[in-house]
Parts: C-alpha cells; sequence; structure tokens
C-alpha cells in the first residue's frame, strides 16, 4: 500500500488484485475524527468499569459528575425534565466537539477546523429541530408557519429556517479556524524572529542557530490558553447550548 500524506489530504492506493477501482480518498479530517471518536468511546469504556452503588472509585465519581453536569446542562435550559431524551445526545455532540478542538493540542489538525465536520453536526440538529417542529404543530402546521405573519413572508421565512444549520456550522468553523490560522502565524514569526536575532552570529554558528526555532518553545502556550484552551471549550458549550435552546423551542411549537 502506498501512502502520500503531502498537503491536507491522505491518499491510500489500494494494491493491485483488490477489487476496488481508482483510489480511495481519506481526509486528514476523517482520519483525526476516528481518532476523537475512538479516544471518547476508550475513554467511555474506562470510566465506566466495574461500577458499584457502594464504596465508589474516584474513577465512577468522577463520570457520576459527568453525567449529572449532563443532566443539568439540559435540565436547566429547557425547565425539566421533558428533554431527558436530549441528554445522551448533546452530551455526545460536546464531548466530541470539545476532544476535536483540543486535539491540536498534540500536533493533530482539528476536524472542527474543516467545515464539513460542523456542516454535517449542524445538519442532523437542523433535521431534529425540523422534527420537533413537525411533531408539534403537524406538517400543515409547520408549513402554515412559513407564511406568518403574511403569505408575501413566505420566502425570508424559509431563507430564516434554512440560515440556523449554516449559523450554527459557520460560528463554530469560523472561530476553531480562526485559532489554528492565528497559532500558524505566531509559529511563523517567532521562527523569523529567531533568525533574525541569531542569524547575525559569524558562520556556521549563526546559520545554526538561526535555523533552530529557540522562541517557539513556551511562548506560544500563551496564546494557546486561550485559542486552544478557552476558545475550543467555549465553542462546544455554545454548539451545545444552541442545539438544546432550537430543538426545545421546536418542540413548543
Amino acid at each position: 500500500m502506498n501512502i502520500d500524506i503531502s498537503g491536507p489530504v491522505i491518499y491510500y492506493r489500494i494494491p493491485t488484485g483488490i477489487p476496488i477501482l481508482g483510489d480511495i480518498l481519506i481526509t486528514q479530517t476523517l482520519v483525526v475524527s476516528w481518532i476523537v471518536m475512538a479516544l471518547i468511546t476508550g475513554a467511555c469504556i474506562w470510566l465506566t468499569r466495574d461500577l458499584r452503588v457502594e464504596n465508589i472509585s474516584k474513577r465512577q465519581a468522577f463520570a457520576e459528575m459527568l453525567v449529572e453536569m449532563a443532566n443539568n446542562l439540559v435540565r436547566n435550559n429547557t425547565g425539566g425534565t421533558r428533554f431527558d431524551k436530549l441528554i445522551p445526545f448533546v452530551a455526545a455532540l460536546f464531548a466530541t466537539s470539545v476532544v476535536s478542538n483540543l486535539i491540536s493540542l498534540i500536533g493533530l489538525r482539528s476536524p472542527t477546523a474543516d467545515l464539513s465536520t460542523e456542516a454535517a453536526w449542524a445538519v442532523v440538529v437542523f433535521i431534529m429541530i425540523t422534527a420537533n417542529k413537525i411533531k408539534a404543530g403537524g406538517l400543515a402546521g409547520y408549513l402554515k408557519g412559513f407564511t406568518q405573519p403574511i403569505p408575501v413572508m413566505t420566502p425570508f421565512n424559509v431563507l430564516s429556517e434554512l440560515a440556523t444549520p449554516v449559523s450554527m456550522a459557520c460560528r463554530h468553523f469560523g472561530n476553531i479556524l480562526s485559532g489554528v490560522v492565528i497559532s500558524t502565524l505566531i509559529y511563523a514569526s517567532l521562527a523569523v524572529a529567531t533568525t533574525a536575532l541569531l542569524g547575525w552570529l559569524p558562520g556556521a554558528l549563526g546559520q545554526v542557530l538561526g535555523s533552530i526555532p529557540f522562541l517557539d518553545v513556551g511562548i506560544p502556550a500563551i496564546a494557546g490558553v486561550y485559542f486552544d484552551w478557552f476558545s475550543g471549550v467555549m465553542q462546544a458549550f455554545i454548539f451545545s447550548m444552541l442545539t438544546i435552546m432550537y430543538i426545545a423551542n421546536a418542540a413548543e411549537g
């Protein structure tokens, strides 16, 4: 199997003899998304091993704390237990978003820096919103809602409906991608600064020391506190909150 990892896409060429025509294209986003899912699945399996009713372990206490936080997030924003069925979905969405956002800390490209990831999430949320609207008011009521308050507003109401998943996807994507771009620019500028500061040394010493980006060590971590940690967790929280509020409002009719 020949592998080409140049650029943002990884190509796997299937060896001759396997009954598959052409090349199978596996993007970097897809590969890292599998890694994210594997990490979350492994964490869930580890946290839920050997559960007890009494004398629980610290691991179980931490798992129960996470479950309680997910319960409170949904219930506190929907006014009760009516939408408890959303808890597993919202928890999975939040966990996937957080891990995807923070995985860039270990050198992998965040899947959420690819608009296709957020677009897929937004489409799923949009389908759930539409299903709840139809369930609350019936198909006729849902379609009639586009003509409110007057029929001439129908095109604008349709655009407003379609804008929901677009805005959710673009908001999350824009914030994560901007962090990736800014972090890259910081690393590049510090490398240039290192060359400017040490490149003046005579002979091979200046060439060697000027080529080693000393300033890239430690300094970018300051910006990473915001762009990776704070922004990554905050964007996951906002996306999850919007999901809860949109679906709850749709179910209210």
